[in-house]
């Protein structure tokens, strides 16, 4: 599963994942591979991605979308800020 992280300004992050966790406005939900297409709107909270090497990232955004089609995820926020 490939995913993109983009603000207005820039792209912040993209890769392979296992699995993307992210804050929807009716509370926290978990993106798995083959996951059925999908668009959502965010609130503010974290998002967690874990790459397909073990890795991980977690971000602290503010509202935004996200759009899951073909083990394609695009996640398109306000503004963040990388925590680790």
């Amino acid at each position: 599963m490939n995913v993109v992280v983009l603000t207005p300004d820039k792209e912040v992050y993209t890769g392979s994942i296992k699995s993307i966790k992210v804050p929807g406005v009716g509370g926290e939900f978990e993106i798995l591979n083959n996951h059925a297409p999908l668009v959502s709107s965010l609130g503010t909270g974290k998002v967690r991605i874990k790459d397909t090497e073990g890795g991980s990232k977690e971000f602290s955004i503010s509202k935004g979308f996200i759009e899951v089609l073909n083990n394609e995820v695009s996640v398109l926020v306000e503004s963040i800020v990388e925590l680790r």
